[in-house]
């Protein structure tokens, strides 16, 4: 039977944990990424070796690791440094296509007192500081439970529609469309911390896994209360704007670069697609 959590009540039982493990506790979890996310292009334009080719390198740049810091209220979430390879690049229809799966060095700080977040963000070579409130996520707990490493978990899923788009034969239109997507997060109570992967929170317990729209987040190792003591980073670089704006602000800046690789004359031309922060 699944169980509805409400998240501002939680947020009062955390405020009123007590007990000697949840005080002070502090940690470093480490995450690593994988994803079914398929990259199609049109066949009679490449040929097929060349297709698997950048769909093995797509998988590759997907699979990252990520560092999550927290205490009891704050956490940091950001990409761990790798030398991991360069952009995906492919050519269909007379186009070179870039894929940048984004850069190593953006943070994202939640205050789960405040109910606030900042996150880094870079678009097309610009800094940006997205500051706004914190999603509040409408959990359910489906009594599913599993063992990730040493730490038993309990399953919750989140549903949400997601603004989508999808890209014709040979880049040429934009399709905007609506789509429903499940979040599946596995999370423990043996680690009493409300934080989890990415901008996900809000659970009775730490998130040590994370399935969404293809993407799988996993923690692989975690030390609690380390003994090298560390400062979460408050982001103060980039523009500041609200969620909503810097999501109008993207949309505008792919459609003006849609426009502009329609409006260039045949032969060969580059456009970039990133994906992730």
């Amino acid at each position: 039977m699944k169980t509805k959590i409400l998240l501002l009540g939680f947020i009062v039982f955390m405020g009123l944990v007590s007990t000697t493990k949840a005080q002070g506790l502090t940690g470093i979890a480490h995450y690593k990424s994988s994803s079914s996310i398929k990259f199609s292009m049109d066949s009679s334009k490449m040929a097929p070796e060349a297709m698997a080719d950048i769909q093995r390198q797509l998988k590759k740049q997907l699979e990252k690791e990520y560092l999550l810091t927290f205490n009891q209220g704050e956490s940091n979430w950001k990409q761990a440094e790798s030398l991991g390879a360069g952009p995906v690049t492919a050519s269909s229809g007379g186009a070179t296509i870039v894929i940048n799966t984004g850069g190593s060095d953006l943070v994202l700080y939640k205050n789960l007192a405040e109910q606030k977040y900042l996150e880094e963000k870079d678009l097309m070579g610009k800094e940006f500081l997205v500051k706004d409130d914190l999603k509040v996520f409408d959990w359910e707990l489906t009594g599913e439970t599993k063992t990730i490493g040493n730490y038993t978990c309990q399953k919750a899923t989140y549903t949400k529609i997601v603004d989508s788009k999808r890209f014709s034969t040979g880049m040429e239109e934009m399709e905007e469309f609506k789509d429903t997507v499940q979040v599946v997060a596995w999370y423990t109570d043996q680690i009493p911390v409300s934080h989890g992967p990415s901008e996900y929170w809000g659970l009775p317990g730490l998130i040590l896994e994370l399935q969404n729209n293809g993407t799988t987040l996993i923690c692989e190792k975690i030390v609690l209360n380390p003994e090298e003591k560390f400062e979460l980073i408050v982001p103060k670089k980039g523009k500041e704007m609200t969620a909503d704006e810097y999501r109008t602000l993207s949309d505008e800046k792919m459609q003006d670069m849609m426009k502009k690789y329609q409006g260039k004359p045949g032969g060969e031309h580059q456009m970039t697609i990133k994906i992730g922060n």
